[in-house]
């Protein structure tokens, strides 16, 4: 019963588990589709952005595959257990959701256009859910990295609600909050690490809703 609960209600930090000061395993040192390293150190002048759109494996493939990004790395944010594994998120016991951090060149492909692709890529209507795919560590999120990504993203955000219930559908349930200290990236195992490269007919949980997001809705400057 108590492994249900946490499926679908966020753990305060006093429920969370203890989790551990260092990370449990390896991380890849490069993308094994773009070649470049996962953790850093990021040539200047790119910029990180990171999201939450249900199960990470195909969340990633959708980033990589866009002009202009860099490198991606799959992980989990949003939650109180430090260094947490794959187990411990699945378990809801952390309060993480599983995320994708996008590293881009913002002379290529501008923020609105990498928020224009996660709106679209999923349902960001579902809660704690996508599609088949239920618990609290699928919930849709973006974290932000400067007060312009944070604009951009609610204004995005609002714009897509008034389209999205125009055909029907409910309020969006994404959260939208600073990635600051008390929501850190830790990446996510090896094996999950462009995961649908590594295995093409892996599974794809990936699903959009088939509206449109407006394009240009939001200016990302700064």
């Amino acid at each position: 019963m108590l492994f249900s609960r946490f499926k679908t209600h966020l753990p305060t930090p006093e429920e969370a588990l203890e989790g551990r000061a260092e990370r449990a395993f390896a991380v890849p040192d490069r993308h094994t589709v773009l070649g470049n390293p996962l953790l850093g150190p990021y040539p200047d002048g790119l910029e990180i952005a990171d999201f939450g759109l249900g199960c990470f494996w195909g969340a990633e493939r959708k980033f990589w595959q866009t002009e202009g990004v860099w490198t991606t790395l799959v992980g989990y944010q949003g939650g109180h257990t430090p260094n947490p594994t794959y187990e411990e998120v699945c378990s809801g016991h952390t309060g993480h959701t599983e995320a994708v951090r996008v590293v881009f060149d913002p002379a290529v492909v501008p923020y609105t256009a990498l928020l224009k692709l996660f709106w679209e890529s999923h349902d960001p209507t579902q809660g704690f859910r996508q599609g088949n795919d239920a618990g609290t560590q699928y919930r849709s999120a973006i974290y932000t990295h400067s007060p312009a990504q944070h604009q951009a993203a609610e204004s995005s955000r609002d714009a897509y609600r008034t389209v999205l219930r125009t055909s029907g559908y409910g309020d969006i349930t994404t959260e939208i909050l600073p990635a600051d200290t008390t929501r850190p990236f830790y990446p996510a195992e090896g094996y999950h690490q462009q995961y649908l490269d590594k295995n093409p007919s892996g599974y794809c949980g990936i699903g959009g809703t088939g509206v449109s997001c407006p394009v240009g809705v939001a200016k990302a400057d700064g």
